[in-house]
């Protein structure tokens, strides 16, 4: 039995069952992780959707920020947008289903047998683990709620940019997402800069990658994320394993075997 860790899928059904197929990936002994993002930008976002809910027992999926945006749409309190591609799923027969399977995933995967947390986008450094819990909760449970549509239309937005415990209600929730599923750079206080996406070599003046600040995580504990292809960094680095290796751009997909480290990528199939 083993657990692969799988980067931002995007949609690329054929390049994810390739990467499958060349780690041997058994769903009746293995586990899947899947960093969010798994639809969008590429042409299979349904095929993926359906594949991932049909193991949905022996995979975990956490949200990432085109997830919720597909969630969004599916609910009408936002509008697809021109670079959209997952039009298949929101004019399929089951897409109350997947969406509403889709928006029961959790914002954070923590598994202690393995000492590894799974985030879309990182780890807020001024938060510890049960912290990164705790928060993550109010956003889920929300999410879950029969009154999400509200959360989710007021969702888009980068303020507030700090986080503050003092923070309630949608702006605290808006946060909260955005730190789980958008966060790239930050300043030394921790605001957060929410719409650079280039190379972490390029960041503007004042800010930097959020993982070069000093973490609450224990360091012993893994940290597997996605979300920033830009982002390319040795795995591990310091513990942390981005695995959003731009295969929607025409790059690779990557998987990581949490029981032993090993590392496995494909080019792109598409």
């Amino acid at each position: 039995m083993a657990t692969y860790a799988i980067g931002d899928v995007q949609g690329c059904y054929k390049t994810l069952r390739y990467l499958l197929k060349t780690i041997s990936f058994d769903p009746k002994h293995d586990h899947l992780w899947l960093v969010g993002d798994v639809i969008n930008r590429g042409l299979g976002s349904l095929a993926v959707l359906n594949y991932l809910y049909d193991i949905q027992d022996r995979c975990v999926v956490v949200l990432g920020n085109h997830d919720l945006h597909l969630i969004a749409v599916s609910a009408g309190v936002a509008p697809l947008k021109k670079a959209d591609t997952f039009s298949d799923i929101l004019e399929d027969d089951k897409a109350d289903l997947l969406c509403t399977w889709l928006r029961e995933r959790p914002l954070l995967h923590y598994d202690d047998s393995l000492n590894a947390v799974m985030t879309h986008a990182g780890l807020y450094p001024l938060w510890d683990l049960k912290t990164a819990q705790r928060l993550a909760l109010e956003v889920e449970t929300l999410l879950r709620s029969d009154d999400y549509k509200p959360f989710l239309s007021v969702l888009y937005g980068n303020e507030p940019s700090l986080w503050n415990e003092a923070l309630t209600g949608y702006d605290r929730a808006r946060f909260i997402a955005n730190a789980f599923t958008r966060m790239r750079v930050m300043n030394s206080n921790g605001h957060l800069e929410l719409d650079y996406k280039g190379p972490v070599e390029n960041c503007p003046d004042g800010w930097m990658p959020w993982f070069k600040l000093p973490s609450l995580l224990d360091q012993n504990t893994r940290l597997i994320f996605g979300h920033w292809a830009q982002c390319v960094l040795p795995i591990p680095y310091q513990n942390h394993y981005q695995l959003d290796s731009g295969c929607v751009w025409g790059l690779q997909l990557t998987a990581l075997r949490l029981e032993d480290g090993k590392v496995f990528s494909v080019e792109n199939q598409e």
